[in-house]
């Protein structure tokens, strides 16, 4: 596995802006977002597509669901914080997201 650095504080920011729905995790150096779905069963949908992109990148997101809702934090826990593949990812689970009806 190539080691990433951890993003700047301007380098998140501007990430973020590009990336719809994302935000600052509350007191941790990490992205998120909630992703709500129509029902369970498309959730586990989602969460199962990305599930296959994140095993191929090795690159796993920090996540919870309940119902119709999946919560995700992204960070790279190596770097302590926000990197390239986890801007990567959370483009990735945005364009799913989209696939599936969900802005």
């Amino acid at each position: 596995m190539v080691m990433t650095e951890r993003l700047s504080a301007e380098a998140r920011e501007a990430a973020l802006k590009e990336l719809s729905g994302w935000s600052d995790a509350p007191g941790r150096e990490a992205i998120a977002r909630t992703f709500t779905f129509k029902d369970f069963n498309e959730a586990f949908g989602f969460m199962s597509r990305v599930a296959l992109v994140a095993e191929k990148r090795d690159h796993h997101p920090e996540w919870k669901n309940v119902y119709k809702t999946v919560e995700v934090v992204l960070a790279t826990h190596d770097a302590g914080g926000v990197t390239a593949r986890d801007i990567d990812l959370a483009k990735a689970m945005n364009a799913i997201a989209r696939q599936l009806g969900v802005g």
